[in-house]
């Protein structure tokens, strides 16, 4: 069917918000903060969905939390690239309109996802990258930084090690699985954890469902550790990492971008809802399928327009968390 319009699913199920903060690793040291920015992700995003807000604002609102805090990588404490600078990546869909804005490769951004709503708000077009990205979100009055704003100590430590491994020929197999190996080298998986100052952090996201029966989605990325300048990933392509439609669902990944983006593995869970699964199996359906198809290691969060969500991971944690009237619940596996 053509969305001439807004797509409502009349939904009958409360306001639910669910935001991810990365599948990894996550050392004991590092739980802490980030069960508290999911948190406050969670507690930013649904004061709007309460006062009958829509999730496209939501998930915005949320994302912005997420990207701001350097816990998570997203935002000022992102990964660096080979040449030392940050580079961001981030969508946001709006499930009723059809509606989508990305923006890749951003380094004088601050917030991704505010230049990703400005393209979906403002532009015929649905995807800028670079300097094109950053000339559009400054036409339309955000103001560009410095990128050594976004740059933190600990994030030259970590490219300085990933710099010795990978002159001592050492892969970074992070996400790469054990059954089959991904074609791409190992500046696309993220350091090994060899300690809890030299380990991963990963991509965050947004999912919601308003009171009118919209879905949104947002995710936002700084991309992998080491990564040549001007790679992409999944979180900013449309049915990769972020999905959104009224008629199926809402979703958001995390984790090795690469298998994502072969799988279209957003698209293909919400897909599964669409077809009648629920998003609980279909979540973990989808995992299963990145891990047995390519190798792959992530995490997904996914909910349906009647209220229903997934959760699901194969890496030894995920940071998630879920409003909804009953309350708030975070976590870091399940």
């Amino acid at each position: 069917m053509y969305y001439h319009g807004q797509v409502i699913s009349r939904s009958t199920h409360a306001p639910t918000l669910l935001v991810h903060g990365g599948a990894w690793a996550i050392p004991d040291t590092d739980a802490p903060a980030h069960e508290s920015g999911v948190r406050r992700a969670l507690e930013t995003g649904y004061a709007i969905l309460s006062r009958g807000g829509s999730a496209l604002d939501a998930v915005e609102a949320a994302v912005v939390v997420l990207e701001n805090d350097p816990t998570f990588d997203a935002g000022c404490g992102s990964f660096l690239t080979s040449d030392g600078r940050v580079q961001l990546d981030a969508l946001l869909m709006d499930g009723g309109r059809m509606k989508a804005g990305g923006v890749a490769c951003v380094e004088r951004i601050r917030n991704p996802i505010l230049a990703a709503r400005l393209v979906l708000e403002q532009s015929p077009h649905v995807y800028f990258v670079g300097a094109g990205a950053e000339v559009f979100a400054a036409a339309h009055g955000m103001p560009l930084i410095d990128n050594h704003e976004l740059v933190l100590d600990r994030e030259r430590a970590r490219l300085a090690h990933a710099r010795s491994r990978q002159a001592a020929g050492l892969a970074d197999e992070t996400f790469s699985g054990q059954i089959h190996r991904d074609d791409k080298g190992p500046e696309t998986a993220a350091v090994p954890a060899i300690s809890a100052d030299q380990t991963s952090h990963d991509t965050v996201g947004a999912i919601a469902l308003d009171a009118q029966g919209n879905l949104a989605a947002g995710t936002s990325t700084g991309g992998t550790l080491n990564k040549t300048p001007g790679r992409v990933g999944d979180s900013s392509l449309i049915g990769c990492g972020c999905y959104a439609d009224n008629l199926s669902a809402a979703v958001s990944l995390t984790g090795w971008g690469e298998p994502i983006m072969k799988l279209v593995l957003g698209k293909w869970a919400t897909d599964r809802v669409a077809a009648g699964s629920a998003p609980e199996f279909a979540a973990r359906e989808a995992i299963s399928y990145l891990f047995n198809r390519l190798g792959g290691h992530g995490g997904i969060i996914l909910l349906g327009p009647d209220g229903r969500f997934g959760i699901a991971h194969n890496t030894p944690a995920m940071a998630w968390g879920l409003a909804t009237p009953a309350g708030l619940d975070t976590g870091l596996s399940l």
